[in-house]
């Protein structure tokens, strides 16, 4: 069964790490489906209907996407809004489309990890900062399951360092 790679950035023209993420799926279309949200929708108006669907053809999801300003892109939150309704993703006998389905998160940080901690300048972990997705993702009975991360990119651009993300992203999307 096939992932569906849903890839939320605003620029991945210039993006670094999500790109090169991007380019390494496309060699594996057996294994992935990459749904790039800022291709299909540059006006940003989302096809409510067709997303719905496309989320009911896949078991296993990830929502791939760099994290800024302690949040998603902005795209990502509408989208969420949009396309998770009452009826259809929770609150009625027909909702609940997205139950038992596998949903984890993978994001590109560009601070380093120890930065995102109790005794780091931003005294919060990435595990308590993603809690509104793991909420989100549970409260429509989603199989929410644990992110993958990979962190320092807007200090170590190098090829070497970008190359290093890619086995481990596709390691995680494997034990998914």
């Amino acid at each position: 069964m096939k992932t569906l790679i849903i890839v939320i950035h605003p620029d991945i023209k210039n993006s670094i790490v999500n790109k090169r993420w991007v380019e390494e799926l496309h060699k594996f279309p057996e294994k992935f489906q990459v749904h790039q949200l800022h291709e299909v929708y540059s006006d940003e108006k989302i096809n409510v209907p067709a997303e719905q669907k496309l989320i009911e053809e896949y078991e296993k999801i990830v929502f791939q996407f760099p994290y800024y300003w302690f949040n998603c892109p902005a795209f990502f939150k509408k989208w969420l809004d949009e396309v998770l309704t009452h009826g259809w993703a929770y609150g009625s006998k027909s909702g609940y489309k997205v139950a038992g389905k596998k949903i984890a998160l993978a994001i590109s940080l560009g601070v380093d990890q120890e930065e995102l901690s109790s005794s780091g300048v931003y005294k919060y972990p990435l595990e308590e900062l993603t809690r509104p997705f793991e909420l989100s993702f549970e409260y429509i009975k989603a199989d929410y399951r644990p992110f993958f991360a990979y962190y320092g990119i807007e200090h170590n651009t190098s090829e070497e360092w970008v190359e290093r993300s890619v086995p481990l992203y596709l390691d995680f999307l494997d034990k998914l």
